[in-house]
């Protein structure tokens, strides 16, 4: 067999075109839940917790950790989890 057509093969098998789909879907809408977290809900409880502050930052010596960034971060990232956990639900009790 051919590497060709075993490439083929592949993706047809790997049903690869949706996966790519899927991943581009993905970072379209990682962009948009970056979008509601800087500048919607940081800016709700900014003046209540002042440190979860996106500029909010920690210096040792030389070095600067930007703690509130990452609580940002964090913060998108539990969004776009549970995001996730609500379509695989609806998709499960589809099937």
């Amino acid at each position: 067999m051919s590497l060709w057509k075993e490439f083929m093969d592949f993706l047809k098998k790997q049903n690869v075109i949706g996966i790519a789909l899927g991943l581009v879907t993905g970072f379209a809408a990682k962009d948009l839940v970056n979008s509601l977290i800087e500048n919607i809900i940081t800016p709700v409880y900014g003046p209540y917790l002042d440190f979860l502050n996106p500029e909010l930052a920690i210096t040792i010596g030389l070095s600067s950790f930007k703690i509130g960034s990452f609580i940002q971060s964090l913060i998108s990232f539990l969004v776009i989890l549970f995001v996730v956990f609500i379509i695989a639900k609806k998709v499960a009790k589809t099937k």
